[in-house]
């Protein structure tokens, strides 16, 4: 009975407590990233922010959480009931999965596997899932046209985003994201170099991913009521929201992990090293959420017709050229890593 207790149940209780250990500060993660918005948002439009609730506003994300959860939920007449209730539970839950693969320091990872970056991939492809049923579940014709347009999008740059990790697979050599991460640490400087306007590629597409400022056509609050979740309330609406927030915070370590270095000292600065990597992985996350915030407040909506061609016309030749670029570069220097 011990040895089955050892064999079976043992591992199951620790991946249950390592799902805990990451889940839970990343739901507050998400919470109070809402807070730093508006915070940092209403410093660049000088004015205060949330400053009410609590000491300086910091518990305005449990009051926003409280209100939300005490509303009453109301679900259409003519919708699917059991699509309609999924749909907002299915986006939030990939938001979250898509952590198991991530280095947050060297060997604190949920499942270091071997094919990590599709990992990544599937899952950001799921979430276009998670809006189109809501959408179709609505049974609304605005709901519906939110969710053709929102899906769209995020097809559209889906195509960059993979073409340009190619370019990180053909320097690495690897699909595991903690050897990529250790990559980076004896990479040659040209080839970072190399990289760079694909790493800016990668982060617009991001922007475009999560449908954040200036590519939120599918919200687009200064003149739609909302998209494809106009007839969601209550904890639907919440978890859409939560959602979208954790991509963020995912794609922000995506981009740390693939052209930042993860959890590796800025520049490879050797006495750094007596910093622990999970500061400089939270470090340069706080970063890139930061422009994230900076973008949405400095920066106009572009019009659909100029985010398709953005992404058709511009990205995916771009990122085509560069692959082709890169893995010649890496083949006439001998520098081509063997898989």
């Amino acid at each position: 009975m011990l040895e089955l207790f050892f064999e079976y149940i043992f591992p199951l209780i620790i991946i249950a407590l390592k799902v805990v250990a990451i889940t839970t500060p990343l739901i507050l993660c998400v919470a109070y990233l809402t807070y730093a918005e508006r915070r940092v948002i209403g410093l660049m439009q000088l004015r205060r922010g949330p400053n009410v609730v609590g000491p300086f506003g910091l518990l305005q994300p449990i009051a926003d959480a409280v209100k939300l959860l005490f509303k009453e939920p109301i679900i259409p007449t003519n919708s699917d009931k059991i699509l309609f209730i999924l749909a907002p539970m299915i986006t939030f839950i990939l938001s979250l999965i898509g952590w198991a693969v991530i280095p947050f320091a060297k060997g604190v990872v949920l499942a270091d596997i071997n094919v990590g970056v599709l990992y990544i991939l599937a899952i950001s492809s799921l979430s276009v899932y998670g809006i189109i049923i809501a959408g179709w579940a609505s049974n609304s014709k605005y709901a519906f046209l939110g969710a053709i347009r929102s899906s769209a999008q995020m097809i559209s740059y889906e195509v960059s985003m993979g073409l340009v990790i190619i370019t990180v697979l053909l320097t690495t050599g690897t699909l595991n994201l903690s050897e990529i991460i250790e990559a980076q640490r004896t990479m040659p400087w040209w080839i970072d170099l190399m990289l760079l306007p694909m790493g800016v590629v990668f982060f617009i597409s991001v922007l475009a991913e999560t449908n954040r400022l200036p590519f939120d056509l599918p919200e687009a609050e200064s003149e739609l009521v909302a998209g494809y979740n106009v007839e969601y309330s209550s904890m639907g609406f919440a978890l859409f929201f939560l959602g979208e927030y954790a991509n963020m915070i995912l794609v922000s370590a995506m981009t740390t992990t693939f052209f930042l270095g993860g959890y590796l000292p800025p520049f490879n600065i050797s006495w750094l090293d007596c910093i622990p990597g999970f500061f400089w992985f939270v470090f340069k996350v706080g970063f890139l959420l930061f422009c994230f915030l900076w973008i949405r407040a400095t920066l106009p909506r572009y019009r659909y017709d100029q985010l398709m061609r953005l992404g058709w016309k511009v990205f995916l030749p771009l990122t085509l050229f560069w692959v082709v670029l890169v893995s010649s570069v890496l083949v006439y220097t001998d520098n081509l890593p063997s898989i």
